[in-house]
């Protein structure tokens, strides 16, 4: 009853700011242009492309429900002639590739010279979409990996601000911080400690909901760490 109702309050603030991303990225296209989502997954984005040509590509290997997707295919192989897209957009699939240089050239080889990359990967999350889960990235990793392709950055930012990123550690820990005594080791200490976690998890729970709503109030970027970094670049003209 208490997992219904903290799911109910608790806004997923990196969702928003996915969402918004992606729709800035439609935005900057004019009526025609042709888009590739690469590891669209359920194409969660697509709806936002209603005015140009949307094309998808994804492996389709996890137990996942996944959207009408037209390549079927790695990343690093993508089945498409060169200089095809207009944009790419690549949302959370960076961290599922185990070769991510070679997908960025994969994606540097089909985007239009002049085309833009749109791209966000995790620096702070828990593993998922297990066993396709390899990498974390910092601005100076994606930077390095991004320009090695030959792509031009031209905004590297946090998605989501520093509260957002306490809002999720501290959902986390609601979740997943343990209460057996047992489990701290036995003894008084471990029943104190048990104790004391029964206290904190409803605590943790409120204030992950608070910082949630802060985050989506006022990005607080000044200290702490994102959860994910958000890229644009282009493929530069010849």
């Amino acid at each position: 009853m208490l997992k219904k109702i903290f799911t109910g309050i608790f806004i997923n603030s990196s969702r928003y700011y996915l969402d918004c991303f992606a729709k800035e990225a439609a935005d900057s296209l004019p009526i025609g242009a042709l888009v590739l989502d690469a590891g669209a997954g359920n194409c969660p984005y697509k709806h936002h492309f209603s005015h140009v040509r949307y094309e998808s590509a994804d492996f389709c290997q996890l137990d996942k429900e996944y959207g009408e997707i037209t390549y079927v295919c790695d990343l690093t192989t993508i089945p498409v002639e060169d200089n095809r897209f207009d944009l790419i957009l690549c949302s959370q699939a960076l961290e599922h590739v185990p070769e991510p240089g070679k997908v960025l050239d994969e994606l540097f080889r089909i985007l239009k010279p002049g085309g833009s990359l749109w791209l966000t990967c995790p620096l702070f999350y828990e593993e998922h979409e297990k066993p396709y889960d390899f990498y974390r990235y910092t601005q100076y990793g994606l930077k390095h990996l991004i320009e090695k392709s030959g792509f031009l950055i031209t905004r590297i930012e946090w998605l989501e601000g520093y509260l957002g990123t306490l809002a999720y550690q501290l959902s986390l820990a609601a979740k997943a911080l343990p209460i057996q005594p047992f489990q701290y080791g036995g003894g008084i200490i471990g029943v104190v400690s048990s104790v004391f976690a029964l206290f904190l998890k409803p605590f943790f729970a409120i204030l992950a909901v608070l910082f949630s709503r802060l985050d989506l109030r006022k990005k607080f970027i000044s200290g702490g760490l994102c959860k994910n970094y958000a890229v644009v670049a282009i493929a530069p003209q010849p």
